[in-house]
């Protein structure tokens, strides 16, 4: 069954891909992009490497996280109901079948097409900077939220309303609990980091409104449209939303701070360099 989604999913998010490239990418940027493809690859190759190697930990540190979370003991689920009440039973109250539909497949679908495709997009642009941003902003996503997660155990609104708050995603499609149950922790809540993923391609997008108009406007309604699928399918609160999009704003504030101060490319020729000389 996980093949099969997995296979859909691919099916799904290319075809996406293909019909936004056409849309906002243009065939004069493909052009210049298969001449200068090899040197803006040389370029985010550094921050491309790290992005995986911070991937590749996150994935390994999660299966022991919640071990670690429990032995620091911060509990902040029942503060957040507290703080937020029944907003998520009220908002699944407006639930319908076709927003249902609707946000389960932004939740799954609308969610990896808005990562992948502006890596594409911006790959294409003979300015690697905005590539580079997207990547390095990634990068601190995932890393800050994992240091979060080790700190901080929250479970989501299904889990602790079981009887008021309904698992939308895997009542109406059941088959996607192979893919998010490789990746979902039940005490990893807070922050969203489907809000602060979509929130980073959303304020990169503002950020690049110039060069792609059309796309700043799809990755805006996309952005939060998987903001509220997370809270519409029971899985966040809107508490672990707002922290997603602090998230955001900290990672793409951070990477457009860190990105051309220093070159790994150029502190590694150097280094060659001093090493021959000896």
């Amino acid at each position: 069954m996980l093949v099969r989604v997995l296979t859909q999913l691919l099916v799904v998010i290319t075809l996406l891909t293909i019909v936004s490239t056409a849309a906002f990418v243009g065939r004069y940027r493909l052009r210049d992009t298969r001449l200068e493809w090899r040197r803006r690859l040389r370029a985010v190759a550094p921050i491309t490497v790290l992005l995986a190697v911070v991937l590749l930990f996150n994935s390994v540190a999660r299966q022991v996280v919640p071990e670690l979370s429990w032995i620091l003991d911060w509990n902040l689920t029942w503060a957040i109901y507290d703080l937020e009440g029944q907003f998520i039973v009220w908002l699944q109250s407006q639930a319908t079948p076709t927003l249902t539909a609707y946000f389960s497949f932004i939740y799954i679908y609308g969610y990896i097409f808005l990562l992948v495709f502006p890596v594409v997009a911006y790959f294409a642009l003979s300015n690697t900077r905005p590539l580079r941003e997207l990547l390095a902003a990634y990068t601190l996503n995932y890393a800050l939220g994992l240091v979060l997660y080790v700190f901080i155990v929250a479970y989501g609104p299904r889990n602790v309303m079981p009887e008021l708050v309904e698992a939308l995603l895997y009542d109406t499609y059941p088959q996607y609990q192979h893919l998010t149950r490789q990746v979902n922790r039940n005490t990893n809540v807070l922050p969203s980091l489907h809000t602060s993923l979509a929130a980073t391609v959303t304020f990169m997008a503002y950020r690049t409104r110039g060069v792609y108009p059309g796309w700043f406007l799809l990755a805006t309604v996309l952005g939060i449209s998987v903001a509220i699928s997370t809270m519409y399918l029971g899985i966040h609160w809107a508490i672990d939303v707002l922290a997603g999009i602090a998230l955001a704003y900290v990672s793409v504030t951070a990477a457009a701070r860190l990105v051309g101060r220093w070159s790994a490319s150029t502190w590694l020729r150097n280094r060659v360099s001093s090493i021959r000389k000896r």
